[in-house]
């Protein structure tokens, strides 16, 4: 008898550890979480420093995604450098919501930037060439947006055929 209440007195003392215990396990899934959504949002703040910081590569990146095969050597190299960063930024976003790191709402806003950029024809010239410099999972949503076909509109209103006339002089 007293064997069987000593056991259920470790259930009722054992019932709130495990409470507390899944309690803090949940804390330290959020702190993670947020801590990689902070990470995240802190490295694409670096990435697109070099578009405001520079109006040079600005201009390089505008004209590369018009047209990747139309710049020069050096631009292409920049470029090339400098979208490969973006796209193992939006990869690393990819797995980070794959992995539920990254709510569904936070990576339907990455997905939507990544389609207006990826629409554009120099983005996907540079793709083509650049594909293998990524894994096959993330190529497959990469190409899974590029056929939906849709047409290049984060730029539009920036006078585009302007900043290539300027380049040709």
């Amino acid at each position: 008898m007293l064997a069987a209440i000593g056991q259920l007195a470790a259930v009722f003392v054992g019932i709130p550890s495990l409470i507390y215990l899944a309690t803090q396990i949940r804390e330290q899934t959020k702190g993670r979480r947020q801590s990689a959504v902070n990470v995240l949002t802190a490295q694409w703040g670096d990435l697109t420093c070099a578009l405001h910081d520079s109006a040079e590569f600005g201009a390089i990146f505008l004209r590369g995604v018009q047209s990747f095969a139309d710049l020069d050597p050096v631009s292409k190299l920049r470029f090339s450098a400098f979208f490969n960063r973006f796209l193992n930024h939006f990869e690393a976003m990819y797995f980070a919501h794959r992995d539920g790191l990254l709510t569904a709402s936070s990576w339907d806003k990455i997905e939507r930037t990544m389609s207006d950029l990826i629409a554009y024809p120099g983005v996907k010239q540079w793709w083509r060439e650049r594909r293998h410099w990524h894994t096959e999972e993330f190529g497959r949503v990469v190409d899974a947006i590029i056929s939906t076909g849709d047409e290049p509109t984060a730029y539009s209103t920036y006078n585009l055929r302007e900043i290539m006339k300027q380049s040709d002089k």
